[in-house]
């Protein structure tokens, strides 16, 4: 393993209260000397927060520390390996989070003699080579970062935990044994009766159940990390723009009492209490287009609704007529559905029939209607009873918490068992394909009555198969091929 002492920011660049900056090595003891003094290293206890003033060693005049350039008061933690993240020796520093300060701090770190920038996944590189964590636990730092929504984060930090590794390892002692067994019977097979297949077949078939569960879970990294998709579609002028606004608690969108001010859809990130999700404003959908561009404008809205995991429909709320007229709702007409012309503007169920019924129709999975602050008084509205609705106001922000909980709800949905886990790496996935490649091929060797010694190589390979997941067996292409996604930092 690399002897040198590594360093790079923790966190993100730009401008922020805090930053933080990790250092390991042999030479962290020699980097605090430099740039707190003597007596900060005479006096350095681990795990320990301290206050003090970093200086650049390298402007000090002759052994006077005084004169040496301030670069900034920060705290910084002293970690004493093998207690570290790294099991190494490590510095963590905390300086504000001004870009100037923090490359200024990164660089007398790296002029000491010894000391270099950190490759990205390096520090969680080191962890795993020094025993810290094995490489299930090493692949899970990156989802734990990077996880879209709770259920991810919760899975992750299974697998950080050591739950998946423990699967595996119990799966790999019980091949061990087999495989122990087996190898007596090669060194004894002619002392010995005729190997008890039933009994091996038996075993094995039970760890061939658990490698095939475990793979069944595998969820790719892109299904996985992609946010769900919640689309808001309706007439112009219906209070879609201004929804997305009070959702956001900002003004993100042009929002004007003229008709069609969004042109085109505008996709903004909402973070709900599952998680991150993606927002679309459309333009609204009318019966006719105004011009070439309005059409275009409708076209890219159906499409995007095509893609999307929850449609909502806005309805004008202080439109006396918001459920029953197709050019309000952006809803197909009774020439699209096929129905008369009077099932059109008989009201709400007229509507979602005409939904039902149209192989081109939107069908939405919920309806908003907006504007009740200025539709609720209205006698005869017939918004008001509307089933599978929410009445909301982003003038007030009423109904605004419960259309959040239904969207999260939608969104989010609860596994059956929150207990599982699952796996997202293809590495992982090979590994276990190969060892059930590998059970499957000693199991039709012990339906065939083989010799010993063949049954015995394949759960050999079965073995090694098990032990590539967790790092006990690994080569130095599958590590660069695993850290090198890794951000900087860690």
């Amino acid at each position: 393993m690399d002897s040198q002492t590594i360093v790079a920011p923790m966190t993100p660049a730009g401008v922020s209260a805090v930053a933080a900056i990790r250092v390991s090595g042999s030479r962290v003891r020699e980097v605090v000397r430099l740039l707190f003094g003597e007596a900060a290293l005479k006096n350095l206890k681990a795990r320990e927060a301290k206050l003090a003033t970093a200086r650049d060693y390298r402007t000090m005049a002759g052994d006077d520390r005084a004169t040496a350039q301030v670069v900034d008061s920060l705290l910084y933690i002293f970690f004493e390996g093998p207690n570290s993240y790294t099991g190494e020796d490590v510095l963590e520093l905390y300086p504000h989070g001004n870009p100037i300060i923090v490359r200024e701090l990164i660089q007398v770190i790296k002029s000491v003699d010894g000391v270099r920038l950190a490759e990205p996944g390096e520090y969680t590189r080191r962890a795993f080579l020094n025993g810290r964590m094995d490489l299930v636990q090493a692949e899970s730092v990156a989802d734990v970062i990077h996880s879209a929504n709770r259920d991810e984060l919760k899975n992750a930090h299974r697998l950080l935990g050591g739950a998946l590794s423990k699967k595996v390892k119990t799966l790999t002692e019980q091949v061990m044994d087999i495989s122990a067994r087996l190898e007596l019977d090669v060194d004894f097979a002619e002392e010995e009766a005729d190997p008890d297949y039933a009994t091996w077949g038996t075993k094995i078939e039970a760890i061939r159940e658990s490698v095939e569960s475990i793979l069944k879970s595998f969820r790719g990294k892109a299904a996985v990390s992609r946010l769900p998709l919640a689309v808001l579609y309706g007439a112009p002028n219906a209070g879609k723009s201004s929804l997305v606004n009070a959702l956001l608690g900002e003004d993100r969108i042009l929002v004007s009492d003229i008709p069609g001010t969004t042109r085109d859809f505008v996709e903004v990130r909402l973070f709900l209490d599952g998680g991150e999700i993606r927002l679309v404003d459309t333009a609204g959908i009318a019966d006719k287009a105004a011009d070439a561009l309005d059409a275009l404008s409708m076209e890219k809205s159906r499409e995007i609704l095509a893609e999307a995991d929850m449609k909502i429909l806005v309805l004008d709320g202080a439109n006396e007529n918001c459920a029953c007229s197709p050019s309000s709702t952006g809803l197909p007409t009774s020439s699209s559905t096929g129905l008369p012309a009077s099932s059109s503007t008989e009201g709400r169920g007229s509507i979602i029939s005409s939904l039902r019924h149209s192989d081109d129709a939107i069908h939405p999975d919920f309806i908003v209607i907006s504007k009740s602050d200025l539709g609720a008084s209205r006698q005869g509205n017939a918004c008001m009873d509307m089933t599978n609705s929410i009445h909301i106001s982003s003038k007030t922000g009423a109904g605004l918490v419960e259309l959040r909980q239904t969207m999260n709800a939608a969104l989010f949905k609860k596994t059956e068992n929150s207990e599982d886990l699952w796996i997202t790496s293809e590495r992982e996935k090979a590994c276990l394909e190969e060892a059930l490649a590998g059970i499957d091929r000693t199991l039709s060797l012990i339906r065939m009555n083989p010799a010993v010694e063949l049954i015995a190589f394949e759960m050999q390979l079965v073995r090694r198969a098990l032990q590539s997941i967790t790092g006990e067996i690994s080569s130095e292409d599958v590590l660069q091929k695993i850290f090198a996604g890794f951000c900087i930092g860690k």
